[in-house]
């Protein structure tokens, strides 16, 4: 009785060290130009978005999306520690890659203010290296390994393994009206090990995951569907999206819909769901 409470003792301690290992949780950065329009996300449960601004805007009547390139935050509250310049500067590419990538295929990309048309501006505000060796070590022993899978259950951040920050703003290009702002925190899966191998992987997987869910929320036809005076395409629109919810979290709780088969000398190849 006495040695399985020494060991429970243990587990907690140790959990306790390895979660403040984690990313600081993005903030009201107050160098964003709609950081007074910002609200704390009362809606968000999972804590990846938790300030955000919408106005009552159907997506549907967008058809050309502009994308700035991506922004690295400068401002005295940003959340990159020692990160390297080298590195900010390749997640701002690759943000800007992935998410032109995404976007394509729901807009037409183009460079010049018109009707019917996004302005989409990122910034990069913080981002965390995944921790060399212990990062993968962590989700092999015991004590990591146990507050993994709780936090992968959970939907949270995992160990010593890396993320990144970042602030969207959407515009209606023509009006430069403020449509939509928030600012969120992606990781991957907490269990998985894929993303751990080298120092930016995790960073990346965030990257593409958020680029994955902005996709998601713009692809959803909720907001047109019940504007429309045809209540039975709203109610279809809301039975489809529904199902896309249950998708995804079943997808999510499963692991990376886009990763590699095997783990052993592995890195993803695209978004950790």
């Amino acid at each position: 009785m006495i040695k399985t409470i020494k060991v429970g003792a243990a587990l907690m301690l140790a959990s306790s060290a390895i979660a403040g290992c984690s990313t600081p949780d993005p903030t009201v950065y107050s160098g964003l130009a709609s950081a007074s329009q910002l609200q704390p996300n009362m809606a968000d449960k999972t804590g990846r978005v938790p300030y955000r601004y919408q106005t009552n805007v159907s997506w549907s009547q967008y058809t050309r999306i502009i994308i700035d390139p991506v922004t690295v935050y400068n401002g005295p509250d940003n959340q990159f520690g020692k990160f390297p310049e080298k590195d900010k500067a390749l997640l701002a590419d690759y943000m800007q890659a992935q998410f032109t990538e995404q976007l394509k295929t729901r807009f037409a990309i183009v460079s010049a203010p018109a009707p019917a048309t996004l302005r989409l501006h990122v910034t990069l505000t913080g981002a965390k290296a995944t921790t060399a060796v212990l990062g993968t070590a962590s989700h092999i022993d015991v004590a990591g390994g146990l507050y993994n899978t709780v936090q992968a259950a959970r939907g949270r951040e995992g160990s010593m393994t890396g993320s990144v920050n970042y602030a969207v703003e959407i515009y209606d290009a023509a009006s430069n009206r403020l449509l939509s702002s928030y600012v969120t925190k992606q990781y991957p899966n907490a269990m998985n090990i894929g993303a751990s191998f080298t120092a930016l992987e995790a960073s990346k997987v965030g990257v593409r995951k958020g680029a994955d869910a902005l996709l998601a929320e713009f692809n959803s036809c909720r907001r047109a569907a019940f504007r429309s005076q045809d209540r039975l395409a709203g109610h279809q629109c809301q039975d489809q999206e529904d199902e896309e919810d249950h998708q995804r979290n079943a997808e999510e709780n499963a692991g990376d819909r886009r990763s590699g088969r095997g783990h052993a000398g592995k890195t993803e190849e695209a978004g950790d769901q």
